[in-house]
């Protein structure tokens, strides 16, 4: 028996800024430290168990809410430093992703569908994470797992399909069935993923004019100073008069 006593958020945050110490752009914050809860909270929930669906979630989730982030070279120590903080690595999440997305390249959405069909024969890869979904007495439903589903729907499916909102809720209503899962809380989900990724980007947009309004007007600054620097160092002629000269005053 494990008498370990739970790790707490404080635990996995201070894990976190030992392992990326730069300050992290206000605009993304929020949506790290999000994302650092959850998979805290997951990670020490008895009844949550980690699968490649989840850790497709979680990679989509940070890579596609942290699009546009400055400097670019943090991403990577960012991610790093939110799996370190339960205790696991960037490799095995993006590994695990990378994997789960991979064995659907080439299929069609009927394709994908028909893995749904038939779980309690087993199997392995992707049918296999699903057939353990289905059949898990205690199935700790995440929404990382949702937006990891709602990834390898859009892998096989055209964009212009998953415009139309009741056509999105009919599919995720026949796939959470066939997981048995509540349904309502998959639709709930996925739609607000959706409109998150369309608020956060249109807040990314605003911010890019804000810096770039801010940037011109230092730019004009900086040139009204240089040339009013230029002014006042700038040698004063003087004009001398004929009668005001050397020979004049002999």
């Amino acid at each position: 028996m494990n008498n370990a006593p739970v790790r707490t958020v404080s635990d996995a945050k201070r894990d976190f800024y030992a392992n990326h110490t730069r300050p992290i752009n206000s605009l993304y914050r929020r949506v790290v430290d999000e994302l650092m809860v959850e998979m805290h909270l997951l990670s020490v929930n008895a009844d949550f168990a980690y699968d490649p669906i989840y850790a497709l979630g979680i990679v989509t989730t940070f890579d596609r809410f942290m699009v546009g982030y400055e400097p670019e070279r943090d991403k990577d120590s960012i991610f790093n430093a939110l799996c370190r903080s339960i205790n696991s690595t960037p490799e095995h999440y993006r590994g695990d992703a990378e994997a789960i997305k991979a064995s659907i390249s080439g299929m069609s959405l009927d394709d994908l569908k028909g893995l749904f069909e038939h779980l309690g024969d087993g199997n392995d890869g992707l049918r296999g994470t699903l057939a353990a979904v289905a059949g898990r007495e205690k199935f700790k439903y995440s929404r990382p797992f949702g937006i990891g589903l709602y990834t390898l729907v859009e892998a096989v499916t055209s964009g212009d399909d998953l415009k139309d909102k009741e056509t999105v809720e009919t599919l995720f209503n026949l796939l959470g069935e066939k997981l048995n899962m509540s349904t309502d809380k998959l639709q709930k989900d996925v739609e607000l993923y959706r409109s998150n990724l369309e608020k956060f980007a249109q807040a990314q947009e605003v911010m890019k004019d804000m810096l770039a309004a801010d940037r011109k007007k230092r730019e004009e600054r900086k040139k009204a100073a240089e040339a009013e620097a230029e002014t006042i160092t700038k040698p004063v002629a003087v004009v001398t008069e004929p009668g005001d000269s050397a020979e004049s005053a002999e």
